[in-house]
């Protein structure tokens, strides 16, 4: 029959099979007291195997090594199987009672069924569990994770319950990713950044910590490069591979570690695998914790039990808000406390604006200053919905407390940064000083520090944080709320003008709609991947154009730069594939700020030589640069910066620059004799350099470098040099050093140097770096540092020496080291038994800095200390870093 099947089946072998169904089933029951007694004897046999196995894990804990992490997995599965066992057996004697015709069957045959299945069941796993736990290795040297401590914030309260919550949620083996979230300004990151600490101190197998910043703009190649950079993926080869060849990578090498992933600030779903992060697993024992403001994206990352990170409690907000307010303020009048409450309360337990507000009252001493800030404020929260829009309000009343418009501008130029970016601190002045935010005064220095001011006011201010890598303050960045704030301002409050375009790191390919260029003052688009700029836009009152960072760039049109008489800022820096600039600019008239550096450009165009107001030019680490000849056409000229330039420096263009006769800062790079001989015999030319770099002189051109006194020198760098020596002038005195702004100094592949005594006339020295010189045995020379009787490394900070095999001593006997916090010695240092140290070195304000990270397990063994105080003090400050250069 069509549509049919027919199956035949014997009787013989239906029977036959339900039989051994029967038959199987009925073995649970009649072989259930069997069973019973088997699992109680097996469950012994274990507890005594997890015994004999703990007594080899104390033993070898006591010799302070750490167990492994498969131990840990081993003996949780027996804890779990010891609770499954003990609710089994507590049923055991209803369970026998149960059985009847002696065993053979039940009085409620389902029930007697489920339990003997259990048993069995159970009873195998026992068997397995006790199979496997013999090892042959039960421990292994401490591993402390390869962590980066990361800054914080000095007044942090309310926290710690949330802390320790989130810290045992995530370090319980069955959590393999973990979500924070909560609103922008809640602490998301300072928990993050709690818990990233927390792995620095811990020994607890983790062998690798990542912190990666994602934002809003998620880009795979960004994160890739971070995670890369961490594990030791970089250079030329790596960089220009494809996402997926570094996704393999990042895996193959994420694999065979145990890992701890941070991603802070993430505004949708990862894809981790793209990224080439390996999936965590309770073997594996990597974890992944993220922040972000939405629960929505906590789901999409498979995260359906979130953390939310709240605002702080009515107690706890008063208590942050007085720490920053001050006992002195707020006793200065018995009615101020009250007020202050107030004040307190229209923050809305949000740490971001009680640090704000509290900063901004702290110097207010009158009823009349603290009642207005109540009006001000309250008058804020009623003017708006929800609470995003009460809170930028809110904190804007800080900007208003600000001491006048130009740094209020200030202020708001740091909101034309992509979010979460790092900003350099030199860099961001000297842009403030070409938009003319901060008078020149009659020399750039005054200039500078009046910059310096303004940035420390809004630090203070806590709109801007300092400090982003541990050993490093010439970074400021802005939390992204108080951006969300400044760029609110820009846009004129509430009215949406389009005087202020910033789409910095969101992607784009091409240039923005922008429906009246006319009106628009700034714009910037940082960080996209526009590869063609056109048009002819016309923009009058265009002062402020970022283009830096678009490294697809490779063409801007002429008639682009046609119709902008009044742009005095143009940043076109990291356009890697940009080759060329049309001869058009020289239509920017009042440009006085360029900065082409880190592009292709291989000629200058003679348009650029045209710009007759420019104050700054950066032509830095542009490698295909063939010439600047005709610099000295630009008279108004202050900053020239030109290190790293494949071009060398010759005596005709050192001609060039002395006819600069307003420039007052310049950055090089020398590598020839002859050129160094002309540089440092023009007194003017050498008061203006402020970072040099001398490369590749044999010993035959320069057997001694005898440097000059150049005050303004902030950096050097000596590298592949083989001079024997580096003296310096005869004229140094203790009141006026040789290089009183000298703080980064980097010596590599100097094989003829012995020592580097030079540096005690660098009194304010944060960074030394000294790699790959075979011959340097003292970086002071005793004997040549007897005649200066000047004390050394007041200010240092950072000191990194790196394949320095006849290395003997630093420093012959301790010294203070007021500033040292972190020491790095790396690579075949080996006869460096001793560092200067002793139990009273490195302390600051009662507080203990020093990290010694080495990258020798038997470096640390040999290590002689200045006496057993000393070696207590920072023997638990060692930390092995294998370091890649």
């Amino acid at each position: 029959m069509g549509g049919c099947v027919s199956v035949q089946v014997s009787c013989d072998q239906l029977l036959n099979h339900l039989c051994k169904c029967f038959c199987r089933k009925l073995s649970f029951i009649h072989n259930l007291k069997e069973n019973l007694t088997a699992l109680e004897e097996a469950m012994e046999d274990l507890k005594a195997v997890r015994a004999d196995l703990l007594c080899k894990v104390q033993t070898a804990e006591e010799r302070g090594l750490q167990r492994l992490h498969q131990i840990k997995v081993w003996l949780k599965r027996v804890k779990t199987i010891e609770s499954q066992f003990n609710d089994l057996n507590s049923s055991r004697t209803v369970e026998l009672q149960r059985l009847c015709f002696y065993g053979a069957s039940s009085n409620n045959l389902r029930l007697s069924y489920c339990y003997g299945k259990k048993v069995f069941v159970m009873l195998n796993v026992v068997q397995d569990l006790k199979s496997k736990g013999f090892f042959e290795e039960v421990a292994h040297a401490a591993v402390r994770a390869m962590a980066e401590e990361r800054p914080l914030q000095p007044t942090i309260v309310g926290q710690e319950t949330i802390l320790e919550k989130a810290w045992n949620h995530l370090m319980d083996d069955g959590t393999k990713i973990m979500g924070l979230y909560g609103m922008g300004g809640v602490g998301k990151t300072t928990l993050l950044t709690r818990i990233n600490n927390r792995f620095c101190d811990t020994d607890d197998g983790v062998e690798i910590v990542i912190w990666v910043v994602v934002s809003g703009d998620l880009q795979i190649h960004k994160i890739q490069k971070e995670i890369g950079e961490k594990i030791g993926f970089k250079g030329v080869e790596w960089n220009q591979k494809s996402e997926n060849q570094k996704a393999v990578d990042i895996h193959n090498f994420l694999s065979k570690k145990r890992f701890v992933l941070l991603l802070d600030d993430i505004w949708k779903r990862v894809e981790l695998t793209e990224i080439g992060i390996p999936n965590p697993t309770s073997e594996s024992g990597c974890k992944i914790a993220f922040t972000t403001r939405c629960q929505s994206v906590c789901a999409s990352m498979g995260v359906h039990d979130p953390m939310e990170v709240r605002c702080l409690g009515t107690v706890d907000a008063w208590d942050l808000f007085k720490k920053k307010v001050g006992e002195i303020t707020l006793r200065s009048h018995p009615d101020i406390p009250e007020i202050a409450r107030k004040v307190a309360r229209a923050c809305r337990g949000l740490p971001l604006a009680l640090n704000v507000i509290g900063e901004t009252m702290a110097c207010k001493k009158t009823t009349q200053e603290w009642d207005h800030a109540v009006d001000v404020l309250t008058t804020y929260a009623a003017n708006f919905g929800a609470v995003k829009e009460k809170i930028l309000p809110i904190l804007k009343y800080s900007y208003d407390n600000l001491e006048s418009e130009s740094v209020k501008s200030c202020f708001k130029y740091c909101s034309l940064f992509p979010e979460d970016t790092l900003i350099e601190k030199e860099r961001l002045i000297d842009y403030w000083i070409c938009e003319g935010f901060i008078d020149e005064y009659e020399s750039k220095e005054g200039a500078v520090n009046k910059g310096h001011v303004i940035l420390g006011n809004l630090v203070r201010a806590s709109l801007l944080v300092e400090g982003e890598n541990f050993n490093n303050k010439s970074y400021v960045k802005m939390h992204d709320v108080v951006r969300e704030m400044a760029l609110w301002i820009a846009s004129d409050i509430r009215t949406q003008k389009e005087n202020c375009i910033v789409r910095a790191g969101v992607g784009l390919n091409e240039l923005p709609k922008v429906k009246d260029w006319k009106v628009l003052r700034r714009m910037s688009l940082v960080n996209n991947r526009i590869k063609e700029i056109n048009g002819s836009p016309e923009c009058p009152k265009l002062t402020t154009l970022f283009l830096q960072d678009n490294r697809l760039l490779v063409n801007i049109s002429g008639e682009f730069f046609r119709c902008m008489p009044r742009v005095v800022v143009l940043d076109l820096s990291w356009n890697v594939n940009l080759k060329g600039l049309p001869e058009q600019i020289s239509e920017l008239v009042s440009l006085r700020y360029l900065d082409l550096s880190d592009s292709s450009i291989g000629r200058l165009p003679v348009g650029l030589l045209k710009l007759k107001k420019l104050v700054h030019l950066n032509l830095e680490s542009m490698l295909c640069l063939e010439s600047v000849s005709g610099i000295d056409h630009l008279p108004s000229l202050k900053t020239l910066r030109l290190l790293n330039l494949r071009m060398w420096l010759t005596i005709s263009l050192l001609e060039e620059l002395k006819r600069l006769e307003n420039l007052e800062v310049l950055t090089i790079e020398i590598t020839s004799s002859s050129a160094l001989e002309q540089m440092l015999c023009s007194h003017r030319l050498v008061r203006c350099l402020q970072k040099v770099s001398i490369k590749f002189l044999d010993e035959e051109s320069v057997r001694i470098l005898t440097l000059p006194s150049i005050s303004d020198l902030r950096e050097v760098f000596i590298g592949g040099c083989g001079m024997r020596e580096i003296s310096i002038e005869r004229n140094t005195s203790l009141t006026s050093p040789s290089f009183p702004n000298l703080s980064k100094v980097l010596i590599a592949g100097c094989n003829g140097l012995k020592d580097l005594t030079w540096l005690l006339f660098a009194p304010n020295l944060t960074h030394l770096n000294v790699w790959n010189s075979r011959q340097v045995e003292e970086l002071i020379s005793q004997e040549k540092a007897a005649r200066a009787g000047i004390v050394p490394f007041r200010k240092l900070e950072y000191l990194h020496l790196w394949d320095l095999p006849e290395l003997k001593s630093i420093y012959w006997s301790p010294l203070p080291f007021p500033c040292l916090n972190r020491i790095n010695v790396q690579n075949k240092c080996r006869k460096l038994r001793k560092l200067p140290l002793d139990s009273q070195s490195c302390i600051v304000a009662g507080e203990e800095l020093l990290v010694i990270q080495y990258g020798d397990e038997e470096w640390k063994e040999r290590v002689e200390w200045e006496d057993e105080a000393t070696r207590l003090r920072f023997l638990p400050s060692c930390k092995l870093v294998l370091y890649n250069r």
